[in-house]
């Protein structure tokens, strides 16, 4: 697996600095100041990560030197500890700006969320990871989806095998949609024991491990700075205690509810984010246009009020929505629901600003295109839409 290249030097100290004093306050005009800053950079480069699919390590290395990648990490070592509402207070901000950071990132901090406590991991191994998000910004995440399997929640057993020797454990497999390759210190493989009753469970490997390699790059529609990289593991030598969370399939008893509310509010507030970042084009675009048949702004128009109107709606309803789940007010069977509106708010308002903008929209040197392809990926997120509605569905009639 090729090593990720040095962050740029501290060439803008005193920025940092302000970083880390907004930081500090994350509920202050101060730090609303500084992530508006950020989402300004963040956008200034993001049509050419898209147009390339180059990683976003500029974008991690800011977050970085930041302190932003240990948000969530305790206090006690050594984080911010943050809540719901302030870190997707930055998440949006980043999402505006860059959203393949902005999934990156929040797959770090849902992770750091409830690790500690996870009794299923040894404690100085918890406290190992989460120092080195601290002390050196490493990024994790989990790698789930396989080729033949597709996405584990819809059940079946791994094809990743871990198989023990006498000192540590040999692993084997590859991993589709593995967000953040390029730049993860630590991959959390999940895969099964090669026992004759096998166990689920999660090998975890250091990205200089040897034995890992790309495989099938990323290359998709949307969202593709991402580095969502196949990863392949061949004869990866697996400390024993680095395999956590081993028990049968059956004993799995799936995401607890204070990871559920978080995922189901950060990640559609990503292309919350890229509908905002579209609405803001559009809006312009439709105030400078002056058509020679018109003499005036198309903002001058009806049509175009209504539907900068319409796109607005949708927007003040997922803020609305986000909110709610950010201050508590969702439980974990309604955050699904949650998801499923933003993303759907968020296509709809995308789509709409679209179709009013006609050949200019889906002119590639106008970013409209690149945020439509963008906000279409809030679909493919666990939890898709058919599992969302039916499970609301069959509540409704348990209820009965």
């Amino acid at each position: 697996m090729t090593s990720r290249p040095p962050d740029t030097a501290f060439d803008d100290l005193e920025r940092d600095a302000v970083a880390l004093h907004a930081l500090a306050e994350l509920d202050s005009p101060h730090a609303d100041a500084w992530l508006k800053t950020l989402t300004d950079e963040f956008a200034a480069g993001a049509a050419a990560l898209d147009s390339t699919s180059a990683f976003p390590h500029d974008n991690l290395a800011r977050l970085r030197r930041a302190g932003l990648l240990s948000l969530t990490v305790p206090r006690a070592l050594g984080g911010h500890e943050a809540n719901l509402a302030q870190t997707l207070k930055v998440v949006r901000a980043i999402a505006r700006g860059e959203p393949s950071t902005a999934l990156v990132f929040v797959m770090q901090c849902l992770y750091h969320l409830r690790l500690q406590a996870n009794p299923n991991w040894p404690a100085d191994l918890k406290e190992h990871i989460a120092r080195d998000a601290v002390e050196r910004g490493a990024l994790i995440n989990s790698l789930r989806v396989e080729p033949e399997l597709g996405s584990p929640s819809r059940g079946g057993l791994p094809a990743t095998v871990g198989k023990r020797e006498a000192d540590h454990w040999r692993l084997n497999g590859r991993k589709l949609y593995s967000t953040g390759s390029p730049g993860l210190t630590w991959l959390a493989v999940w895969g099964r024991t090669d026992e004759a009753t096998p166990r689920v469970g999660t090998w975890l490997v250091h990205r200089d491990t040897p034995g890992i390699r790309f495989g099938e790059p990323w290359n998709h529609l949307g969202m593709r700075a991402t580095g969502s990289h196949e990863v392949i593991f061949e004869n990866v030598r697996v400390p024993l205690d680095y395999a956590v969370d081993l028990q049968s399939p059956e004993a799995g008893s799936g995401m607890d509810p204070v990871t559920s509310v978080w995922m189901n509010v950060l990640l559609p507030s990503i292309y919350d984010g890229v509908a905002r970042a579209a609405r803001d084009w559009f809006v312009r675009w439709v105030a400078s246009r002056v058509p020679s048949g018109l003499n005036a702004p198309l903002s001058s128009l009806d049509s175009f009020q209504q539907t900068v109107g319409r796109i607005d709606t949708l927007l003040f309803s997922n803020r609305a929505l986000l909110d709610a789940g950010a201050a508590g007010g969702v439980s974990a069977a309604e955050a699904p629901a949650i998801k499923y509106l933003i993303s759907k708010q968020a296509i709809e308002a995308v789509q709409l600003a679209l179709e009013a903008s006609s050949n200019p929209g889906l002119n590639r040197n106008n970013p409209l295109e690149r945020h439509y392809r963008d906000v279409l990926c809030a679909r493919i997120h666990t939890p898709q839409n058919d599992t969302v509605l039916g499970n609301i569905g069959r509540a409704a009639f348990a209820a009965l």
